[in-house]
């Protein structure tokens, strides 16, 4: 199944809503675009977590465009996916290798969010793609943690480090770099505690972590990825910045997006953070994080609401 279909039924609830409420704007042939249609259609962007910066975006194009034409159904989604491909667009490659040795990806987000299962999708990833892995078990704060850390590490014939329950995860942190260097492995990700904190504990605790791994690799870590559940829509917006602040992020790893109906919160996440979205959870299986490719994810966001509605 390729990441067209993956993130259409991923987005199966976003979909439907998108697919109600904008059909129901157009109940008979043709609407004129006034300033109520452009209301109505802020209302329903809005309903799917976009953001206020997108919706507006979105809005503003289709006044531009259309105002004062009456227009079909398929010329308004036209303009929105124009629109939202060009809001979306980032840099295509998911995780930057390093050219030489070890790539360290260190990965955060707070507890809950389906970190620990991510990093489990991310390994799964790459022993499939035959490269050598070691995890690091650095949240060392919950031991539930280790333990489903260590069960994926078996089931995916990934290496672990792990370390005694309240070790400073910094120390974890570079134990693995130590081991992923000396055996060698092609990739360690690296797990952090996922505490809600002040920003100021959670800044010196990131930042620790980042001097540990840095010490024996000056370029590293190569990759810092916040996973984000897209359940919390809006909400987990300014609580992702404060860790993407602290931790000197570099993409997003957005979870469980197959269960809400607000999936257009990739959109205010890109617009908001500035940082690129990576890969996408769509499911529970291990197979189930796909790289992020932002034009499929606007077609499929969109692909049912021309469909007509069954009887």
């Amino acid at each position: 199944m390729g990441f067209f279909d993956r993130i259409k039924q991923g987005l199966k609830k976003t979909g439907s809503l998108l697919k109600t409420d904008i059909r129901d704007l157009f109940k008979s042939e043709g609407r004129l675009i006034d300033e109520a249609f452009l209301e109505e259609i802020r209302g329903i962007l809005f309903r799917t977590d976009m953001g206020f910066d997108a919706v507006d975006a979105l809005v503003d194009e289709i006044a531009t465009k259309l105002r004062g034409r009456v227009v079909e159904l398929a010329e308004v989604v036209d303009v929105l996916k124009v629109k939202l491909k060009e809001l979306m667009a980032q840099p295509e490659s998911p995780i930057d290798f390093a050219p030489t040795g070890p790539t360290i990806v260190m990965v955060c987000g707070v507890n809950g969010a389906g970190k620990t299962t991510s990093i489990a999708k991310l390994a799964s990833q790459f022993t499939r793609s035959g490269k050598r892995v070691v995890l690091g078990a650095g949240d060392t704060f919950r031991a539930a943690a280790v333990e489903q850390l260590t069960i994926w590490a078996d089931r995916l014939g990934a290496s672990i480090v792990k370390a005694a329950q309240g070790t400073h995860p910094a120390t974890v942190a570079y134990q693995t770099v130590e081991r992923a260097i000396a055996e060698p492995f092609d990739v360690a990700v690296i797990d952090t505690a996922g505490r809600l904190q002040t920003q100021t504990t959670l800044m010196a605790e990131l930042t620790k972590i980042r001097q540990a791994i840095s010490k024996q690799l000056p370029d590293a870590p190569h990759e810092v990825l916040l996973v984000l559940d897209a359940t919390t829509g809006q909400n987990g917006v300014s609580q992702a910045q404060k860790f993407a602040d602290a931790a000197g992020c570099t993409g997003i790893v957005l979870a469980k997006l197959d269960g809400t109906a607000k999936g257009g919160v990739v959109v205010a996440i890109r617009q908001q953070l500035g940082l690129p979205v990576k890969y996408v959870g769509v499911g529970e299986g291990h197979e189930d994080l796909t790289p992020f490719v932002p034009d499929e994810f606007v077609d499929a966001l969109f692909a049912d609401v021309l469909q007509p509605t069954k009887a």
